[in-house]
């Protein structure tokens, strides 16, 4: 009788586990993400924009393997992450923190209006994002793959905020429960939700409503954007805020749902062995219909 197994919506079975440890064998040369990218061409899984989920193949490689199904080859070592490359870019105004704060306006009306800029790969600004984000937000920079990169700028042209979108978290119990959807639905549907991973409001523009003006921005930029970068259109907005850093206010004044938090649990941990922050959880509705989008898959 064969097994089949489902992982992140994808059926796994014996035949599959054959042709992955067929390839191990055979390609001892192989790192993990080559067996995963060959791994997603044979199965042909693709993003709605024709990009290929090895990311996503790479995961379900590590849930056999801790399963004891695979056995992964050694991951190689690359000296560890490197630290992002301090930016030079022409016409960049680049104040030291303590010159910037001191010259930033105290009110919100001195900012704007605010600009926005989509920084994509091989923007000249990416790494200066990427280093905003290493030297200022607590998470540090994030794998940016299928991440939508935002910088915002005041009135002035001086950057005071930086933002990531990527893809939803696979599984949130409270987010679930409140959407009403099943699995085989979230699975078909979840490419419609994005994820808010890094919010940063830059040192020098502390200025009081710019994070609950900056969100609500944000959204109706992410609304437009999010269907261009992932060929879905954009149904529901997610952010997970560490309750023992943040109390979420500019969320909540952004208009933002809390609908409950996280159980303590990394996305990997499926033996309850590990204890990660709680979070709470908010929510954004980017259509008023959104639970009906959801379900009626």
């Amino acid at each position: 009788m064969t097994a089949i197994r489902c992982i992140r919506g994808r059926q796994v079975g014996d035949g599959d586990l054959e042709q992955i440890r067929g390839w191990i064998g055979a390609h001892p040369d192989w790192s993990r993400r080559r067996l995963s990218i060959e791994l997603a061409q044979f199965w042909d899984w693709r993003t709605p924009t024709g990009q290929l989920k090895d990311i996503a193949v790479r995961d379900i490689l590590n849930r056999l393997a801790a399963q004891g199904l695979i056995e992964l080859p050694a991951r190689q070592k690359r000296g560890g992450r490197q630290a992002v490359r301090a930016a030079t870019i022409e016409g960049q105004r680049w104040l030291p923190l303590e010159d910037a704060q001191a010259s930033a306006p105290r009110l919100l009306s001195d900012l704007l209006p605010l600009s926005w800029h989509q920084v994509r790969s091989g923007d000249s600004h990416r790494a200066l994002l990427a280093r905003y984000l290493s030297e200022h937000h607590y998470l540090g920079y994030p794998d940016p793959l299928g991440q939508l990169h935002y910088l915002v700028r005041d009135r002035t042209g001086r950057d005071v905020a930086c933002l990531l979108f990527g893809p939803a978290a696979w599984k949130a119990a409270a987010r679930d429960q409140f959407i009403g959807w099943s699995q085989a639905q979230r699975q078909h549907g979840l490419g419609h939700l994005a994820n808010n991973s890094r919010f940063l409001i830059l040192p020098w523009a502390q200025t009081r409503h710019l994070a609950s003006h900056v969100l609500a921005q944000g959204m109706r930029q992410l609304r437009a954007d999010w269907p261009v970068q992932h060929g879905r259109a954009l149904w529901l907005v997610e952010s997970f805020v560490e309750q023992e850093r943040f109390a979420g206010t500019c969320y909540q004044a952004a208009n933002w749902l809390r609908v409950g938090q996280t159980q303590g649990r990394t996305r990997n941990d499926r033996w309850h062995r590990g204890q990660a922050p709680l979070k709470d959880i908010y929510l954004w509705p980017a259509v008023a219909d959104f639970q009906q989008r959801c379900c009626a898959l």
